[in-house]
């Protein structure tokens, strides 16, 4: 069949219609403004953030203590660069919204540089962390063969590093970034971690797919978390008018050394589980827990059918 040269023809008009929209639906339009915080830097961001936070794991092979320094002052200066201009096009997006373009004028650059250097100088620290989350994986993991394994292989060790990085930089007071930064691990390993959370050290997440932990989760020392795990909210408040009240405390908290098996849910602010606990598989819990309790569903029946069966009356074997 031909191509109709007709048709091809009406295409200004769509063209016409969904300009047209970008009037109507302003909330979905960014024009006229200044540019904001670009995807694809912030992947390539994460990627140098990688390189330092795990020498020779990453990208560039063939480290040793004689040029790892070269190195890493390479990838800082360039980090130094890029961060500062793209958390000043967050910072001027975020104060525009507020202020309003009549606004006055702000060292949004100058500023922005500020937290940049403060986010690399937490550098040290972040990296001293992640070397717990490690160790709690290889501890956590029989299937681990080495430390090597963990780093190169497993998700949750990347989402966790990247929340790590993500929660600095909103704790510094930096907007869209850090939520840009765990989108981009939820959408590669996912694992959807929000970056506003407060998790300890010797945090682990095995399997990892479809965990999710909320904005206001606390987290304590050594949890374990496995697949499909929901850390959510069990209802959002509202105000008088009906509008969700931002800000509060709406998602659970996990003492230290909690250990959470897969698809269970735990929603709820007020929802505490203590230290030492145990939540099984496919639990959904809404209440808080004691310390050293062991949370299970009942044992489910299994009903089985054979096929010398299927031309008689139905027989189950129940287990």
């Amino acid at each position: 069949m031909a191509t109709d040269f007709r048709l091809k023809e009406t295409l200004p008009e769509v063209t016409e219609a969904i300009v047209a929209t970008y009037t109507e639906c302003s909330r979905t339009s960014h024009l006229g403004h200044k540019p904001l915080p670009s995807r694809e830097i912030i992947g390539e961001v994460l990627c140098d953030f990688m390189d330092i936070l795990y020498p020779g794991y990453w990208r560039r092979q063939n480290l040793h203590i004689g040029n790892v320094e070269y190195h890493v002052g390479d990838l800082i200066d360039r980090l130094h660069d890029t961060l500062t201009q793209q958390i000043g096009r967050a910072l001027r997006h975020e104060y525009h919204c507020s202020a309003g373009e009549e606004g006055p004028v702000l060292d949004l650059e100058g500023l922005a540089q500020q937290k940049t250097v403060e986010l690399l100088r937490k550098l040290p620290d972040i990296r001293m962390i992640l070397e717990q989350d490690v160790q709690a994986a290889y501890e956590g993991d029989p299937a681990a063969k080495s430390y090597h394994e963990i780093i190169f292989c497993y998700p949750g060790v990347e989402a966790v590093s990247i929340y790590r990085l993500a929660h600095e930089m909103l704790l510094l007071g930096i907007p869209l970034i850090p939520r840009m930064m765990t989108e981009h691990a939820h959408a590669k390993t996912g694992i959807d971690i929000h970056p506003g959370a407060r998790i300890g050290p010797g945090f682990f997440i095995d399997h990892g797919t479809g965990v999710v932990i909320g904005e206001t989760c606390d987290i304590g020392c050594n949890v374990k978390l496995y697949q499909g795990v929901t850390l959510g909210a069990l209802s959002f408040p509202r105000d008088a008018e009906g509008n969700i009240i931002r800000g509060m405390k709406r998602h659970p908290t996990l003492e230290d050394d909690v250990v959470v098996y897969a698809n269970a849910t735990i929603l709820g602010g007020d929802t505490v589980i203590g230290h030492h606990a145990v939540v099984g598989s496919s639990v959904w819990l809404t209440k808080s827990v004691a310390p050293y309790t062991v949370v299970s569903m009942d044992k489910p029946s299994l009903r089985m059918r054979g096929p010398e069966t299927r031309t008689e009356s139905p027989v189950d074997f129940q287990i």
